[in-house]
């Protein structure tokens, strides 16, 4: 793991340390988003302690964060039940930035611009630390499942295809 010091704090990392959270780094070489399965093939981690982060609106308009083992599918009749929608729709990669402030590969739950509906996959809760995106490409966050839940406000919620 990185030395915290070293590295220049993510927003999800400064909030993290506000809130008085443990968490460690990783940083790993990475040019231009791979998708999270050929980041934990080349870290040799866990599919199901490694978390992507989803977002999606809601026919409310509303945004919604799912936050789902990287190499699973979001079952969009259950998140959308999950959030109190009818239905969802993925946000588009060109406006990942503006929605949440971070790039594709880079989302974290963490510190976007606002804060929106969270819902951890309830497998999540099976692990000591699960592993979720640090804010920007290449780095790397590991945290307690209730930590990311306490400090997203969020909730834990089957919403994976079976």
């Amino acid at each position: 793991m990185a030395k915290r010091e070293k590295e220049k704090k993510t927003n999800a990392m400064r909030i993290l340390e506000k809130n008085k959270i443990d968490f460690q780094i990783n940083t790993y070489e990475c040019d231009e988003f791979i998708d999270g399965v050929h980041i934990a093939d080349k870290l040799g981690q866990s599919y199901e302690q490694s978390f992507k982060t989803l977002v999606m609106q809601g026919k409310s308009k509303n945004y919604h964060v799912f936050v789902v083992p990287i190499a699973e599918e979001v079952d969009l009749k259950k998140a959308a039940k999950a959030v109190g929608e009818k239905s969802l729709v993925m946000v588009h990669v060109k406006d990942i930035n503006d929605v949440t402030g971070y790039i594709r590969g880079g989302c974290t739950p963490i510190g976007m611009k606002k804060q929106y509906n969270t819902v951890i996959h309830e497998s999540a809760q099976e692990f000591e630390q699960i592993i979720i995106s640090g804010g920007k490409l290449g780095v790397q966050i590991f945290l307690a499942p209730g930590d990311l839940l306490k400090v997203t406000g969020g909730s834990f919620a089957d919403i994976i295809v079976k």
